[in-house]
């Protein structure tokens, strides 16, 4: 029998002996028996019998066995007898219950196999400890930590998948009152648990995760002192600590807080001082730690606590850029999640979108745009107006990211069927913004915008009657701006395609001679400035060549990629077979990206015949009102006329995509509509893709051309030009027999009343421009007996009482319309001829000039109004740069021509400045136009309307950019360089401001402010670099050697021109700032027409502006020049060596150049008031004696109050049109203003002859050398006696018989003129006859004249010389009572000059000479 401890063990009925000496399937037998004993067993029944049998149970033989069959039965035995013994179990020592519970602990590892043969009793095990609680026995040993860590560790390992929430539930309730009934939990045990919350165990083993936080949330209460305990020792006190969780401090606060928030009532306020300490790392982690916290969706810690959010929410400005980021990167989810808290975030996050690190700005637009893309309801319009700023951001990611994000949310919420419609609203502008971003300078944001534009606003994997709807709605839905970005970048697009396309013929060829394998690098490096990064890109462009050479299958992918009818499947296929061939997409090269880039801008995976077909039948559904009603539609445009212009668009870049019979069909059926717009439009789309149609479908052929036919002899004046363009476009063997056809028909029925004149006159000018050789002679008789003769001649028509200066297109009245379509005539006519061997071109350059030198009155018959005269002048100056573009025009339009045509750009009518401005852009931008016109825009410096002087400085801006670039990107360009360089504008900007007319003087401070003002205005754009600082340096100081070649030997032209000269090198001195300016090496070309050079020796070193207006730069030349002076001897004294051999002969010069300043300051002092008097009087004689020249100058010399509002009487915008300066005209007639001037001009007439007397005493003492006072008293005589000897001589200079600064008639001026002292007559003193103003302003002034037969001409205010009045340099008699005769001479003259358009000029006509006064356009 079986012993333990001196006493026998009694085994109960039915149960043999268990002894060490049984085999194992015996004793396994026995223990099985055994088991289900103490399984049957009650608490109730008498147990004390069985003590021993415990004792045995517990021996280390049981414990310690081979077999885990026996172990397992022998712990499910000794589970019952705590069960059946409870309270009280047998086991009486600490050590005994320590190796039993160790045992039990150990076994229940086998409850992580649910599929094992024994499951049932590791179950048992398992129900029985938790129902009983037999770990809680434990407590009150000193071991019990080490007891617990190993029972929770074991259940926190096995916990699996496949365990059933009911063994979970028995593992929390064995775990459970250990902690909640213990007096402690150590460290230890605290550790074996919130171990599973962090990371690796949270991810190796979410189900322990799962268990822990149950555990935690069963536990709360009984933890939190442990906790409260085990963090204060960690983030207050400091204290270090062996666990294994102290690394992971700020990760366990968020857990437990997502567990359960009570447990860290007392911690979180802790972490208010963590986020102000000094440590970053440690701001950073606790900032980490609360945003987790503070955005969990279920999360309420911000209204709780709100000291912490307020705390947390200053670190979005912390200095730490690390924590801002932090901060940001959570705004999504308080977006989503916490709707109460987004006016605290929003306002944080509109700073970060403007923080100084960039990768703040980027976090920024990530969250907003996260949150959008998730919940596009939750983000209010402020953000994504946010996001739309962030879109012009200076740093590229953040650009891209904002219009990626932005583009998502477009696409996502358009794809969304349950979004609101209001909402969709909301983002209808991402559109419109993503478009116009295609206008930024830089090629990433331009292909950034491509690739969006294919795969997120019109998605190309769509079947293609989805794609074109998709494609329709959204050309009808943007805006103007976006309509033009989707045009250039389908135009851009078309570029590199036809580029591409060129480099594959060309290797497909096989040349390999030098001109072709230039030609092929010539190409190669064009492809390269389309593509990011151009330098490397030329490398893998060169590389990609020489693939394209060796392997014809990738070439011939990429020419069928480039043919003009690919289709989109082909496209798609063809660029991913490039794409195997180049390189592996896993492993992306620079050279990969790059011909990616390139294959998405050449393919065409949108547009091909089927697509166009579709998007026809869409239109002309549209047209013919049977289409689908589209919800979203731009406001100022109809759909059927967007998708006219989408068409448009599409056959200027994919024509090949239009040969279809169904495409033609359709246009052919939109040609007969009645809507001009649809038609006009329908014809330039047969011009762009109607090629060959004769040949591929030539039924379509012959029924469209009666169609064009009837177009051009009927149709409106755009629809027979577009006919006439259609016809040479498209036509090829018939295009001559339908040339004659037209051209016949439409010049039987010419007559200027004709019904269709303007459409005669605009087809018959295409004809001429198109094919004038076959029309050269029938043009010439055209020309001279009806163009100019019956048309341009005649003013049939009666002024109307409106002054207004502009009116409406349909306003303006049929005659004046006409007359523009035949200055158009004109033109076209000699852009076809392209040649002036005849002269044409000269006698239609002077006859446009006239035009615009009279106002648009070409005969001034005053039949025309002002709105009628301000469209002529704008069509004569618009043709005037048609005719410049062309190089035989250019060179013949003179220097005096080219400042009327520029002075338009200071009209009065704000429209003809808007429009001339615009076509002189756009003549430049094609650099057709010669760089001289790029000058005029320095002109507008002065306009009165902010815009246009902005649009003028954009417009010199690109212009420069294109010009440079242009000579960057072409290297043949270096022998064009003077033509093309913009700084070669500077010798025409200071040629032309030095003629303004406004400069009457080189002394005239307030023209000369004007001047400066204008001068910077042109400069400033182009000095932007140090070269350029010395290169305009070196041109201003070549000119101030120069003379105007204009006018060489008039003084004051070149003192003007030398004083612009001083205002630019001022400048240009001044401004330089930080620039090194030195002496340019290379000597500039200035143009020769404009200047000459001086005499041999000649330097002019003389400063001519004002003192007033003198630079610094200027003060300081003058005075190293004093100091030269002063330095070197006197004139007319012997010259003295500088190096001197003795001392005495150095003091003999120092004492003769002291005796020589005492006699000089002697002689000043003696009499010093008659020497200022001299100088005073010589200096207003200087000034009051004028020849004929001076004279014609200082017609507009403008008064004090006159120069204060230069700007406004020169340049007005379209509300002060109407407007008369009333108060100026009172006060220029009133009695005071008379009788002042009438004191002012007797007390000038005596000074004058006392000057006079003066003079003539002092010429009796030299009479063989005639003096300057003798020259001057002869210029005075000679204006003086003008009134009695008739008209003065006509020079080159003379003024122009009609000026624009006063409207009066004949006889008026010849009242204002003052006889000659021999007339008998009273002289009137001009004064007392005050200046009246222009026709334009004042329509009364007509009716002043007292004989109803002399027409009103305008004239120049008298000018008053030495108190004598002066005739304005007429070249009529004064005397004359009747001006009739000299009238019909005028007209006369005017007549044979408009004549000698169409007939050879003859070289003394060209040369004809015109006056300053001539060139100047009105300026109000």
């Amino acid at each position: 029998m079986t012993r333990i401890q001196g006493h026998s063990v009694v085994y109960p009925p039915g149960v043999k002996e268990i002894s060490p000496d049984l085999s194992k399937d015996e004793l396994i037998k026995r223990l099985k028996t055994l088991a289900r004993f103490f399984q049957d067993m009650d608490q109730e029944e008498d147990k004390d019998p069985f003590d021993t049998l415990a004792l045995y149970l517990a021996d280390e033989f049981f414990l310690s066995h081979a077999s885990k069959d026996v172990r397992l039965l022998v712990a499910c035995c000794l589970a019952d007898i705590f069960r059946v013994f409870a309270p009280e179990a047998p086991y009486k020592t600490g050590e005994e219950l320590k190796n039993i519970f160790q045992f039990l602990t150990k076994q229940l590892r086998g409850l992580d196999n649910t599929e094992g043969p024994f499951w049932k009793r590791y179950f048992y095990l398992l129900e029985n400890l938790a129902m009983v609680k037999s770990y809680n026995i434990c407590m009150e040993l000193e071991d019990s930590n080490e007891i617990f860590t190993e029972l929770f560790r074991t259940f926190f390992a096995i916990i699996n998948d496949k365990h059933s929430p009911k063994v979970k539930n028995f593992m929390l309730d064995v775990m459970c009152p250990l902690i909640m009934e213990n007096d402690s939990v150590a460290q230890d045990l605290l550790d074996s648990i919130l171990v599973n919350l962090i990371d690796p165990y949270k991810r190796d083993n979410p189900h322990a995760y799962n268990l822990c936080k149950e555990l935690i949330k069963r536990t709360a209460t009984a933890l939190e002192p442990f906790l409260q305990g085990f963090f204060n020792n960690m983030l207050i006190l400091g204290r270090t600590s062996e666990s294994e969780v102290s690394g992971h401090l700020y990760e366990l606060i968020y857990e437990l807080n997502m567990v359960s928030n009570s447990v860290l009532l007392s911690v979180l306020p802790q972490l208010e001082l963590k986020l102000k300490t000094n440590d970053e790392s440690e701001r950073l982690s606790v900032t980490r730690l609360l945003g987790k916290m503070f955005s969990d969706r279920e999360s309420d810690l911000a209204v709780q606590n709100k000291p912490l959010w307020n705390c947390f929410l200053g670190r979005f400005n912390d200095v730490s850029a690390p924590i801002r980021i932090e901060c940001t990167k959570y705004a999504q989810y308080f977006i989503l999640h916490h709707h109460s808290l987004l006016p605290d975030i929003k306002e944080r996050l509109k700073e970060r979108l403007h923080d100084v690190d960039e990768n703040v700005r980027h976090e920024a637009v990530s969250a907003i745009v996260a949150a959008a893309k998730t919940d596009i309801t939750a983000v209010n319009d402020q953000l994504l107006q946010s996001i739309k700023e962030r879109t012009l951001d200076k740093r590229w990611k953040i650009r891209k990211e904002s219009t990626l994000g932005l583009a998502h949310i477009y696409k996502k919420a358009m794809n969304n069927p349950d979004l609101a419609y209001s909402d969709v609203l909301r983002i209808t502008w991402i559109r419109d913004k993503i478009l116009h971003l295609y206008y930024q300078q830089g090629l990433e944001d331009r292909l950034l915008v491509e690739r969006i534009f294919t795969m997120t606003l019109v998605p190309y994997n769509l079947d293609t009657q989805d794609r074109m709807l998709k494609l329709y709605q959204l050309y009808s839905a943007i805006d103007e701006h976006s309509v033009k970005a989707v045009r250039e970048m389908l135009k851009h697009q078309h570029h590199v395609r036809t580029l591409v396309h060129e480099l594959v013929y060309l290797i497909k060829e096989g040349g390999t001679d030098d001109e072709t394998l230039k030609i092929i690098g010539t190409k190669v490096i064009a492809i390269a400035r389309c593509l990011p990064e151009s330098s490397k890109a030329q490398e893998h462009m060169k590389k990609l060549s020489e693939i394209l050479r060796g392997d014809t299958n990738i070439c011939n992918h990429l020419d069928t990629l480039v043919s003009p009818g690919c289709s989109c499947k082909k496209a798609d296929q063809s660029v991913k077979q490039i794409m195997m061939k180049i390189g592996n997409p896993k492993q992306v090269t620079p050279f990969y990206e790059c011909v990616k880039t390139l294959l998405e801008r050449i393919a065409p995976l949108m547009i091909d015949v089927p697509a166009v077909a579709a998007l026809c039948k869409l239109v002309h559904d549209q047209i013919e009102g049977v289409g689908e009603d589209f919800e979203d539609v731009y406001p100022k445009d109809t759909v059927p006329n967007r998708g006219m212009k989408l068409l448009m668009a599409l056959s200027a870049t994919y024509p090949g995509a239009f040969r279809s019979e169904e495409a033609y069909g359709h246009l052919i059926s939109l040609l007969r509509k009645e809507d001009t717009f649809v038609t006009e439009l329908s014809l330039q789309i047969f011009t762009n893709a109607g090629k060959g149609i004769e040949d591929s479908h030539p039924q379509i052929a012959s029924c469209l051309l009666p169609v064009l036919q009837s177009k051009a002899k009927l149709g409106t004046p755009r629809e027979a030009k577009f006919a006439i363009q259609c016809v040479d476009a498209i036509i090829s063997n018939k295009k001559r027999t339908i040339f004659d056809q037209i051209f016949e028909g439409l010049r039987r029925g010419l007559k200027p009343d004709a019904k269709n004149i303007q459409t005669a006159l605009t087809s018959i000018g295409y004809l001429a421009l198109l094919s004038s050789a076959q029309f050269m002679l029938p043009m010439k008789s055209l020309v001279a007996k009806f163009i100019v003769k019956e048309i341009l001649m005649q003013d049939n028509g009666t002024p109307g009482r409106s002054k207004q200066l502009w009116c409406g297109d349909d306003d303006v009245p049929e005659e004046t319309r006409v007359k523009v379509k035949a200055m158009k005539f004109l033109v076209r006519w000699l852009l076809g001829l392209r040649s002036n061997e005849q002269g044409s071109g000269t006698s239609t350059i002077r006859l446009l000039t006239t035009m615009i030198r009279n106002d648009g009155d070409l005969m001034e018959k005053d039949k025309v109004s002002p709105a009628e005269k301000s469209r002529l002048r704008l069509a004569a100056g618009c043709a005037m740069l048609k005719l410049a573009q062309e190089p035989c025009y250019a060179d013949i339009i003179t220097i005096d021509q080219f400042y009327v045509v520029a002075l338009l750009i200071n009209d009065e009518c704000y429209q003809v400045r808007q429009r001339f401005a615009a076509k002189l852009q756009k003549g430049l931008l094609t650099l057709k136009l010669p760089l001289q016109y790029l000058s005029i825009f320095g002109l507008c410096a002065k306009d009165p309307i902010k815009d246009r002087k902005s649009f003028a400085r954009q417009c010199i801006v690109k212009n420069i950019s294109l010009r440079r670039d242009y000579l960057r990107q072409h290297s043949g360009a270096s022998n064009r360089i003077v033509s093309i360089l913009p700084e070669y504008v500077i010798p025409y900007v200071i040629h032309l401001l030095a003629h303004d007319p406004d400069l009457q003087s080189h002394k005239d401070i307030n023209a000369l402010n004007d001047i400066k003002e204008c001068l910077w205005f042109s400069l400033e754009p182009l000095l932007t670099k140090n070269d350029s600082y010395n290169f305009a340096k070196k041109v201003v100081e070549t000119i101030k050697q120069r003379k105007d070649a204009t006018a060489p030997n008039d003084k004051e032209a070149n003192k003007k021109l030398y004083s612009v000269c001083d205002m630019a090198y001022g400048l240009i001195m001044t401004k330089a700032g930080t620039f090194q300016l030195n002496d340019h090496s290379a000597e500039p070309k200035i143009p020769t027409n404009l200047y000459s050079k001086l005499s041999k020796g000649q330097k002019n070193t003389t400063i001519y502006l004002p003192k007033a207006l003198q630079f610094k730069v200027h003060l300081e030349e003058k005075k190293s020049e004093t100091e030269k002076l002063l330095e070197s001897p006197q004139k007319g004294k012997k010259k003295v060596n500088k190096e001197a051999a003795t001392s005495e002969e150095k003091k003999a010069v120092e004492k003769k150049k002291d005796e020589n300043k005492k006699k000089g300051a002697s002689s000043s002092n003696s009499n010093p008031q008659p020497a200022k008097k001299s100088v005073k009087v010589k200096k207003d004689d200087k000034s009051q004696v004028l020849t004929p020249h001076k004279q014609e100058r200082t017609l507009r010399s403008p008064s004090k109050d006159q120069n204060a509002t230069r700007t406004s009487k020169r340049l007005r915008s379209p509300s002060q049109d109407e407007a008369v300066d009333s108060k100026k005209l009172k006060l220029q007639n009133s009695p005071e203003s008379t009788s002042k001037n009438v004191k002012l001009k007797s007390t000038q007439k005596d000074t004058k002859n006392k000057l006079l007397d003066k003079d003539a005493k002092s010429s009796k003492m030299s009479p063989s050398t005639p003096s300057k006072l003798d020259r001057k008293r002869k210029a005075d005589h000679t204006t003086e006696s003008k009134g009695t000897e008739g008209p003065a001589k006509k020079t080159k200079t003379s003024p122009r018989k009609t000026t624009r600064l006063s409207g009066k008639s004949n006889q008026q001026n010849k009242e204002d003129v003052a006889p000659s002292p021999s007339s008998s007559s009273t002289p009137t003193s001009p004064a007392s006859s005050p200046r009246k103003p222009s026709p334009r302003k004042q329509s009364a002034t007509k009716t002043q004249s007292p004989k109803k037969n002399v027409r009103n001409v305008r004239r120049a205010a008298p000018i008053t010389v030495n108190g004598h009045g002066q005739s304005d340099g007429d070249d009529s008699n004064p005397t004359d009572d009747d001006p009739a005769p000299r009238r019909s001479r005028r007209n006369a003259a005017l007549e044979k000059a408009i004549e000698t358009v169409g007939r050879k000029t003859t070289r003394q006509e060209s040369s004809a000479p015109t006056t300053r006064r001539q060139t100047r356009k009105k300026r109000v």
